[in-house]
């Protein structure tokens, strides 16, 4: 069984719909994650009262889209340590900074995305990406820039952004452990 089935598996096993507030979810679910992502990548981070800071000089926030199954699950991580994950299904989980495994994990993500600045190249349009590859868009204070690679390289460690893929599963880990505990 290949790692990205078994952890898609975990992952649609393990996660329901959370909302933010406690009234329920008006209209679909999965519009709302995919609202919650767009908004994540169009607002600039200086509307969140994010600036620069030596820890994180180029990058507050990084988005992995990774393509499982029939839909795609969008890891997402700020220098806040917030994490979430987004999906084109039903089910996702929203905000996870009150937990210390989780904003360690998201604040790691995007550290190290700081690595890979250069590599990215400036966007405006935030497509899912196709069937067999992985995105990565970087949240930057001045706009936002994205990577792309082959998702079979990337699961199996030989790409370069292999390090991005295992960071940002650390992130899916750290929010299925804290889910699970509070079940």
């Amino acid at each position: 069984m290949r790692l990205s089935l078994l952890i898609a598996v975990l992952i649609i096993g393990s996660f329901s719909a959370m909302p933010q507030t406690n009234e329920p979810p008006k209209g679909n679910p999965a519009d709302a994650m995919r609202e919650m992502r767009l908004k994540a990548l169009s607002t600039p981070p200086s509307a969140w009262g994010q600036k620069p800071t030596p820890e994180f000089p180029h990058v507050c926030g990084v988005i992995m889209d990774w393509p499982i199954e029939s839909g795609t699950v969008s890891v997402v991580s700020f220098s806040s340590g917030d994490a979430s994950i987004y999906t084109t299904g039903t089910f996702g989980i929203i905000g996870g900074v009150g937990h210390d495994t989780v904003r360690r994990a998201a604040k790691s993500f995007v550290t190290l995305s700081e690595k890979y600045f250069d590599q990215a190249t400036a966007t405006k349009d935030f497509p899912y990406p196709q069937v067999g590859r992985i995105r990565y868009y970087l949240i930057c204070y001045d706009g936002v820039r994205v990577i792309e690679a082959d998702l079979g390289s990337v699961e199996s460690g030989k790409d370069k952004y292999a390090d991005l893929f295992i960071a940002g599963q650390r992130v899916v880990t750290a929010l299925r452990m804290t889910t699970q505990n509070c079940q």
